[in-house]
């Protein structure tokens, strides 16, 4: 139980007390019942309950606070309760409690923040799935980030977390795909070969083409055509997921599976999902095509499922997965981080998922919006090699991982963002990227001048940190299950960079007003122990953002 929790209790406990007494009348308890004071001078936490129940208790508010302020009792883990107009209850935490926390975090070493919310239900986080017909470029990265921060999350809350990437290896775009990376090849052997009308004509297509006639020289050119296009073809995208994975693990972006559209119609998830969709009444034929009834689930206007040509639309493909995903694979909950582009494609998948019998409330989709580059002033468009699209690779060279992380994560994916890259390869406190990894240098520093002086703080007496400044370092640390928590409830893993960058100015702030080491012996102990528990924290938060936790700096 986390610290927010525990005081919640209090207020619940104090509720019943009191309606048990006829003190109160008996009511529903609101939902939320404790939040932070935006003045840290009213304590802790505070409590609006007092305000909720006044209309259904018809009551005076302050009377209500009172009445439950009477039921609870101070203790070792709650210094004060006080009630303030026009109606809460303030919590002030005990600071031997505080004191005492320090040890819990030591305790609890690489597992600190960790809570039990997901009880074990799986979840599905699916993310990046760009075609692999192409590279990845800056705009993926951010939903690279954020699922895999999202996910790392979610894991610290207790749930079985799966990470995919789904690869749309079937379709038009894949035909295309192969007949482009056909006409480059036969070009790089000075074959007049011209481009399928929409071909891919990024600068990748024309140096794979010539780095493949290199190795396989005319080989394909002897085959007849259609033959020649497949076979290079699966060549060129075997090649392209393989640079997509390079490229993401240079992010240190890792996946659990590689789902692959194909496998959709290999199997029988294609064919049983648009069944039930028959079944159920959701699909009607017009036009030649196979249409999916999305206007009697509230949308604009209805969706084709199989062209006229017979082909599937990659609706119908969505629809599949989403099957395989629910009833196949039986996740409890599935998150899908999608592009800017896609925003139009979410109200008729969760119209669909519903047809399929599934609850779309088990299904989230998050919409990652555009990403601005930016060099100081100066706007960023286009790659410095080759004048085309700024791929991640380049922007991973360019600042290293860890800028890329923490300013792709340090926004809602729903806002748009300017990445400045120069501020991001600054080594300034400017820089929040340097601030957090000095903070946690500087914490190394001390640990090791501790350990080369012999300092053993094993029997350190933690109720020697009574200054103002150690106590709200411990009161930040204490924090840190509760943003994981909140992070697995409202999908917003953008709370964990500015929690982070909070820690590493409250440890700064106690570096700078309490000396650690001194001649006072037992006082160097016990700030030694809330210097390894601040370590065990803000190397928490930096593997859980996926970033280096370096020694020094």
């Amino acid at each position: 139980m986390h610290v927010r929790d525990l005081v919640a209790a209090r207020v619940t406990e104090a509720l019943n007390k009191a309606q048990t007494a006829q003190s109160l009348p008996t009511v529903p308890a609101p939902g939320s019942i404790v939040e932070r004071p935006q003045n840290p001078e009213h304590g802790d936490f505070a409590s609006s309950a007092p305000l909720k129940l006044a209309r259904t208790m018809r009551m005076a508010p302050m009377d209500i606070a009172q009445a439950l302020a009477d039921c609870i009792a101070t203790d070792r883990e709650i210094a004060t309760v006080e009630i303030a107009p026009p109606g809460f209850i303030n919590f002030t935490l005990s600071p031997e409690w505080l004191q005492q926390q320090v040890e819990t975090i030591l305790e609890a070493g690489d597992t600190f923040g960790s809570t039990d919310t997901g009880a074990g239900k799986r979840v599905q986080v699916e993310f990046v799935s760009v075609n692999p017909t192409g590279p990845v470029h800056v705009g993926h990265a951010r939903g690279a980030v954020i699922g895999s921060v999202l996910a790392s999350s979610l894991a610290a809350a207790g749930f079985e977390v799966s990470r995919e990437y789904y690869l749309n290896d079937a379709g038009s775009q894949i035909d295309l795909f192969h007949q482009s990376l056909y006409a480059r090849y036969a070009q790089a052997l000075g074959k007049d070969k011209e481009l399928p009308a929409g071909g891919y004509q990024g600068d990748y297509m024309t140096e794979l083409g010539a780095e493949l006639a290199q190795t396989h020289g005319d080989a394909f050119l002897q085959q007849p055509e259609d033959e020649g296009v497949r076979a290079i073809g699966a060549i060129g995208i075997e090649r392209m997921i393989a640079n997509i994975r390079d490229d993401l693990a240079a992010l240190r972006v890792e996946f659990d599976v590689w789902f692959s559209e194909q496998s959709l119609f290999e199997g029988s998830d294609y064919d049983t999902s648009m069944r039930m969709l028959r079944e159920g009444g959701h699909v009607t034929e017009r036009e030649g095509a196979t249409w999916f009834i999305s206007t009697a689930l509230g949308e604009d206007k209805d969706n084709v499922l199989i062209r006229s040509n017979g082909l599937p639309t990659y609706f119908a493909s969505d629809a599949a997965y989403h099957f395989n995903k629910f009833m196949v694979r039986v996740f409890d909950r599935v998150t899908d981080i999608w592009g800017a582009d896609h925003q139009g494609h979410v109200n008729r998948v969760k119209a669909v998922v519903g047809a399929l019998g599934v609850d779309p409330d088990r299904l989230n989709i998050i919409i990652g919006q555009m990403v601005a580059l930016k060099r100081g002033g100066e706007s960023v468009r286009a790659s410095k090699r080759t004048g085309d699209i700024i791929t991640l690779r380049e922007l991973v060279d360019e600042v290293g991982p860890d800028a890329c992380r923490y300013f792709f994560l340090s926004r809602s994916a729903e806002a748009q963002m300017e990445f400045d890259l120069e501020l991001a390869t600054k080594e300034s406190q400017e820089n929040p990227v340097y601030y957090l990894q000095y903070a946690h240098a500087r914490i190394a520093g001390i640990l090791r001048n501790a350990g080369e002086q012999g300092l053993d703080f094993a029997e350190g007496d933690v109720h020697l940190l009574r200054e103002p400044e150690e106590l709200a370092l411990v009161r930040q640390l204490l924090l840190l299950p509760e943003i994981i928590e909140t992070i697995a409830e409202t999908m917003e893993p953008h709370r964990l960079p500015h929690y982070t960058l909070e820690l590493a100015t409250a440890f700064h702030w106690f570096y700078d007003r309490c000396r650690v080491i001194s001649d006072d012996e037992a006082l160097t102990k016990a700030r030694l122990k809330l210097v390894e528990a601040s370590r065990i924290g803000l190397a928490r938060c930096l593997s859980l953002m996926g970033m280096a936790a370096p020694e020094q700096m």
